[in-house]
C-alpha cells in the first residue's frame, strides 16, 4: 500500500505551524484530564473506598502531568535513543515540536510528576497512579496516529503479500527529508499496531477494570494492570518495529524498547499481586472484634 501523502503540518497561522503530533499531545491531555476527572465523580465506581482526590486536585495535577508529559517524554528520547544530540545539536533538544519523544521518558517524567503532587498533598500515590493510568491511552492513541502522519517509527520490513504493508515514501516524505529514510520496501506500520494495542485495547483493559471490576478500591491493581500490559504489547510489537537509528545490536535480538518494558512487566505484576492481597476496608471491618 503506498503512504498517505497527508502534510504533518495541519494548518499555517503566519509563521506559526500546528502540526498534528502537537495537536495529537494537547488533545491527549485534555480529554484524558476529563477522563479523569469522570472517574473520579463517578460514586458508583468507589465502593469500598472514597476516589482518591477531589477533582480540583486533579484540576491541579493535570499541569504536573503535562509537564512530565513532555519533558520526561524529550529528556528520555535523548537519553535512550539520541544521546549524541547533547553535543552535536544540543538546542535541538527543546524542538519538541519536531518529533521525538520516548514513552518510557515520558512514564519516568509522569511517576514523578506523581510523587511530588502526593507528597505534598499528603495522598495516597498509588491510588492517584490508579486514577490517572486509564485515561492514558487516549493519548497514547492519537500521538501514534501522529507518528504515522509524520511517516517515523516505521516497521520492519513485511513478509511478502502482507496485505496492509505500507511503503512510506511519498512527496511529502521526500520533501521533507530530500529523501525517503525508509527506503522504498513494504513494511509493518507499527504505528498503528501501537495505537491499536497499547491505545485502544489497552484504554478497553482499563475501562473493564475500573467500571466493571471495580479494582480501583484495591491499591495500585489497575496501575499495575496498566504496567505490565503496556510492557506486554510493546515488547510483541517491537519484534516488527524498526530499531532507532544508532542502536547498538543488543544480544538475544533485544531492542532498547524490550529492555526498558521488561522491568514493566515485572513491576506491574507485582503491584497486582500485592494490591489483591491487600485487604479491603470493608474486609478489615468484619474482621475487626
Amino acid at each position: 500500500m503506498p503512504f498517505p501523502n497527508i502534510d504533518p503540518v495541519l494548518v499555517h497561522l503566519g509563521p506559526f505551524a500546528i502540526r498534528w503530533y502537537a495537536l495529537a499531545y494537547v488533545a491527549g491531555i485534555l480529554l484524558g484530564w476529563r477522563y479523569a476527572v469522570g472517574l473520579l465523580k463517578n460514586e458508583r465506581l468507589w465502593i469500598q473506598r472514597p476516589p482518591p482526590m477531589t477533582p480540583d486536585q486533579m484540576d491541579d495535577l493535570i499541569l504536573w502531568i503535562a509537564i512530565g508529559v513532555i519533558g520526561g517524554g524529550r529528556i528520555g528520547h535523548v537519553l535512550f535513543y539520541t544521546p549524541s544530540m547533547i553535543w552535536t545539536d544540543p538546542i535541538g533538544i527543546f524542538r519538541v515540536w519536531e518529533g521525538g519523544m520516548s514513552f518510557h521518558g515520558g512514564a519516568i517524567g509522569v511517576a514523578t510528576a506523581l510523587v511530588l503532587f502526593a507528597w505534598r498533598n499528603r495522598l495516597d500515590l498509588l491510588r492517584i497512579a490508579d486514577v490517572v493510568v486509564p485515561a492514558y491511552p487516549i493519548g497514547h492513541f492519537l500521538g501514534r496516529c501522529a507518528n504515522f502522519i509524520n511517516g517515523e517509527l516505521w516497521g520492519r520490513e513485511a513478509p511478502a503479500g502482507l496485505p496492509w504493508a505500507i511503503r512510506f515514501c511519498n512527496e511529502q516524505i521526500t520533501k521533507t527529508f530530500g529523501y525517503c529514510p525508509a527506503g522504498d520496501a513494504p513494511r509493518h506500520p507499527s504505528q498503528l499496531y501501537e495505537a491499536l494495542f497499547e491505545g485502544l485495547v489497552l484504554f478497553l483493559i482499563l475501562r473493564w477494570a475500573t467500571h466493571v471490576a471495580k479494582l480501583g478500591n484495591r491499591r495500585g491493581v489497575v496501575a499495575g494492570m496498566f504496567v505490565m500490559f503496556y510492557g506486554l504489547f510493546r515488547i510483541a510489537i517491537e519484534t516488527v518495529r524498526e530499531p532507532d537509528a544508532g542502536m547498538p545490536d543488543f544480544p538475544l535480538g533485544l531492542t532498547m524498547g524490550m529492555i526498558l518494558s521488561i522491568p514493566m512487566v515485572l513491576a506491574g505484576a507485582w503491584l497486582i499481586w500485592r494490591g489483591m492481597r491487600e485487604a479491603t476496608p470493608e474486609a478489615t471491618a468484619a474482621q475487626a472484634p
